[in-house]
């Protein structure tokens, strides 16, 4: 009784203090759930099936797959860091309760090296239903690929366009089937540098995160033409502002006051597994298997940025990236 009083005592004596916290708890809550965006809320089962996510030791590509476990999948990680792979491997198991979850090794930056996963998977597995490329590096130092590309555009781009080309063969067997490619927001501000596709002229790290993720949905766009017909479906998305490792790089060239407003807004953004609902939207949504080659956000079609749109920019990347990895 003594307790309810003093908090009637106070509540009278603040009534304006007390409704501005109100009224600010409340709207934060409401742009929390906001930025959190769209849920998958499909129900399909992926008894019998086999997905491959590249990246999938952590972050969205973690939280992806243990959905898809979850589902009944086959879920092969394909990760360059063999321990944190084989302990994500293990979380996922746990908390899917399946215990078909199985490593590969792959690094997204030798060429050898996705060729060596993928002759690995046409050799170990008997389907591919789902191939999510999810794994890529944001914002780095001007560094270069084993086999000499600028970074970024290496590991976001032409590992992924190697290795999906390198499995389309058992995704068309396996059909109907889908790729999945994880692009971003961040492809608005983008534009491919034909001329300087490695940037070697003017390196900035944004504009080449920029640039390797435009590349995604032009990927995604030409590839859907290359695959009419077949069974495969292609889908490019926005997963949103996560709490990832993601920033690793691009956080500690931030100027203070921008970390400081990061830090304080950090609740805010989405977390890995709000971040994850895109990708598993556009891997098991019943809605989409007609659809090829869009692009989504919050588990919707959005409309990409207008250079997202270029078909004859989409063929002119196609060709480059062949002969870049060695495919013409």
């Amino acid at each position: 009784m003594q307790t309810f009083t003093a908090i009637k005592s106070f509540v009278s004596q603040y009534p304006k203090t007390i409704a501005v916290v109100t009224v600010t708890g409340v709207g934060l809550f409401g742009v929390k759930k906001w930025m959190a965006g769209g849920v998958c809320r499909s129900k399909a089962s992926l008894e019998g099936k086999t997905v491959l996510i590249t990246g999938g030791n952590t972050g969205i590509g973690k939280e992806t797959a243990v959905d898809l476990a979850k589902r009944g999948a086959r879920v092969l990680l394909a990760c360059r860091d063999m321990d944190r792979a084989n302990k994500a491997a293990e979380e996922v198991r746990k908390r899917s309760g399946n215990d078909n979850v199985i490593v590969k090794k792959v690094d997204l930056a030798s060429l050898q090296s996705v060729r060596h996963l993928a002759r690995d998977v046409l050799a170990s597995e008997e389907r591919l239903d789902v191939l999510i490329n999810n794994a890529g590096i944001m914002s780095c130092p001007k560094w270069q690929t084993e086999d000499g590309f600028e970074m970024q555009f290496g590991v976001n781009h032409l590992g992924h366009f190697l290795l999906t080309n390198c499995l389309l063969d058992l995704l068309k067997k396996s059909s109907s089937s889908r790729i999945v490619t994880v692009s971003s927001l961040g492809h608005e501000r983008g534009q491919i540098y034909f001329d300087d596709i490695n940037q070697d002229k003017d390196y900035r790290p944004l504009k080449s995160y920029a640039q390797s993720k435009l590349a995604n949905v032009l990927f995604t766009r030409e590839l859907a033409n290359k695959l009419q017909g077949t069974g495969v479906t292609t889908y490019s998305l926005h997963p949103g502002i996560i709490r990832t490792e993601l920033g690793r790089h691009f956080l500690p060239t931030m100027p203070l006051w921008k970390k400081v407003v990061y830090t304080a807004l950090v609740f805010l953004i989405k977390s890995p597994t709000e971040g994850a609902q895109t990708t598993i939207y556009c891997a098991v949504e019943e809605s989409l298997q007609n659809e090829s080659g869009l692009y989504y956000s919050d588990c919707a079609p959005k409309t990409a940025a207008p250079q997202g749109l270029d078909d004859e920019a989409a063929k002119k990347l196609w060709d480059l990236s062949a002969s870049m990895v060695g495919l013409i």
